[in-house]
């Protein structure tokens, strides 16, 4: 009997089939448009990220979100006290719209793009700010939109009121089976259950939902099974998406096998000519190797993240500019590495430039590309590419590392067709 691959299954929300390819949500842009784009078109799910939603636009369509934000709260650059600093809400919805618009009225195919909204992105006045960014997604057309960082007990009730609450894809990120039996408990009321359930496992890039000292205690597996069983359990219907450290296509199909809807996949897009990353940083993608990743705690959410110990985020000790970006400020105004920082200042004071060893300017290196954020299995990639006669590797097309996810087998990952040249 011939073994399966994953094509031979297909994603159903209702009556439409879709490949069982979902690419995970990476901020800041690294799941970009064009990744976004290139997957709807194969059939797959897309993803863009809204993370710092207003630089991104400043990027793609030359606004200034960024720069008048910072000149209206300049003032307060100097001042550790946050708390004045505040997002024009019309400014986001416009940001949010200009992003997400422009993805969808771009898009082929028979696909599908979603964007993932963290609620960890609090931008001192979380239920506010989340309201009008995941409204303004659906206002925009977006096909889905995936909550993720955080247990998002209440997001639902933000748009349970927008006309499209009903017909857009709304789906949760969990990493347990008690984070999603507490978010179905919260939103019982609404009678709206999610479209999908994504699980991911301990062994995911960037923030975790796990603790620091005890993910290694976890398994993708063994939660996707209690999640599935749980959900067979309670007559629900609902497709669950294992994600985290699924290298390849045969790894895909045997979470196909046992029940998943389908899978999502980021890693291995980090190094495609879609993705958001800059040149310089593929290449360290690429060239890592096991010892070189780590998961630390130097984000100011309080989550662990997965990162490259090489990133020049870690230490850095540049000022906070929540001015300009504040993307991670509580409702007081308050942030982690602000407090990080202002520690170190008044413990060198004859220090130029200070490191912060514990905590980062996460909004800053984000926007900087300088934190890199990679699932476990990233110094696996260089085993999907060529290593080129000027020591660099390949970077390849999402197609290409789509089409392999589809229809490889056997554990085997198909290289590209050799270049003369880095792309």
């Amino acid at each position: 009997m011939d073994k399966k691959c994953v094509d031979d299954f297909r994603l159903k929300f209702g009556k439409q089939e879709l490949v069982p390819i979902m690419i995970g949500g990476m901020g800041v842009d690294i799941s970009s448009a064009d990744l976004a784009l290139e997957v709807a078109r194969l059939g797959g799910v897309g993803h863009i990220s809204d993370a710092m939603v207003p630089t991104v636009t400043d990027r793609r369509f030359k606004t200034k979100f960024t720069r008048d934000k910072f000149q209206l709260y300049k003032a307060n650059f100097m001042n550790s006290d946050k708390s004045v600093v505040q997002f024009n809400l019309d400014q986001l919805a416009e940001a949010t719209k200009l992003h997400v618009g422009n993805t969808m009225q771009a898009k082929r195919g028979d696909g599908m793009v979603f964007i993932n909204c963290m609620e960890k992105l609090t931008m001192n006045a979380a239920k506010d700010t989340l309201r009008v960014r995941l409204a303004s997604a659906l206002d925009a057309g977006i096909d889905g939109i995936t909550l993720s960082a955080g247990l998002h007990l209440g997001s639902f009730a933000l748009i349970e009121d927008h006309p499209r609450f009903r017909d857009a894809k709304l789906g949760i990120i969990v990493s347990s089976l008690r984070a999603l039996q507490l978010f179905l408990r919260k939103n019982a009321r609404l009678n709206r259950a999610p479209d999908f359930i994504v699980v991911e496992g301990p062994l995911a890039g960037g923030h975790l939902g796990f603790g620091l000292d005890d993910w290694q205690q976890y398994d993708l597996a063994t939660i996707t099974a209690e999640v599935l069983a749980w959900i067979k359990e309670q007559h629900l219907d609902i497709p669950v998406i294992p994600a985290g450290g699924i290298f390849t296509g045969t790894e895909a199909t045997g979470f196909l096998n046992n029940g998943a809807a389908a899978v999502q996949v980021a890693t291995r897009f980090t190094v495609t000519q879609e993705g958001g990353l800059p040149a310089r940083v593929v290449q360290e993608y690429f060239k890592a190797s096991e010892a070189d990743v780590e998961v630390n705690g130097v984000s100011p959410t309080g989550y662990p993240m997965r990162m490259l110990k090489s990133s020049p985020a870690i230490g850095d000790g540049i000022r906070p500019n929540c001015e300009a970006y504040g993307y991670l400020l509580d409702g007081n105004g308050n942030c982690a590495y602000i407090q990080a920082y202002n520690r170190e200042v008044a413990a060198n004071p004859e220090v130029k430039k200070i490191k912060v060893m514990d905590k980062t300017c996460l909004c800053t290196q984000m926007h900087d590309f300088n934190c890199w954020t990679c699932g476990h299995y990233v110094y696996r990639l260089k085993d999907t590419s060529h290593r080129l006669d000027d020591g660099s590797y390949q970077v390849l097309s999402a197609e290409h590392v789509f089409k392999d996810y589809q229809f490889s087998r056997d554990g085997q990952v198909t290289l590209p067709a050799r270049v003369e040249s880095a792309n």
